[in-house]
């Protein structure tokens, strides 16, 4: 099977610059989610650069699916778990007691989001370095 880890490794690339474009945009609500998509394609990568596929969408556990050789900082974990919560709710309307979700975020949680997948995303770039 062909090597595709810098193809996922790539599009976590692209969907940081997206999150960073909708966060501008003021679609703070995309931007969380598409964090949390940057982060989990980039941490794809990483398994895959290490002869392993990797599934499921919860960052903390491909993190801690990560070879036992690579050291994850602890706060790189709490970044995983910061954006695990971005999973879902920025996307559905049920996820609250009442409001879309636009209405539920804002500048802040999209910057926040952002700097953690960006975290992420050069964890990822140094291990495959």
């Amino acid at each position: 099977m062909a090597d595709r880890s810098q193809d996922w490794f790539d599009q976590a690339q692209r969907d940081l610059e997206f999150a960073v474009h909708s966060a501008r945009s003021g679609f703070h609500e995309w931007a969380c989610f598409v964090a949390h998509q940057a982060a989990e394609k980039a941490l794809k990568a990483l398994h895959l650069r290490c002869g392993q596929e990797a599934w499921g969408h919860l960052l903390v556990r491909l993190l801690r699916e990560l070879p036992a050789s690579i050291t994850v900082p602890a706060d790189l974990t709490e970044s995983a778990r910061m954006l695990d919560a971005c999973y879902i709710p920025p996307r559905y309307p049920n996820s609250y007691p009442e409001g879309a979700p636009y209405q539920h975020y804002g500048p802040r949680q999209s910057e926040e989001a952002i700097a953690h997948a960006r975290a992420i995303v050069e964890f990822v770039r140094a291990q495959m370095a």
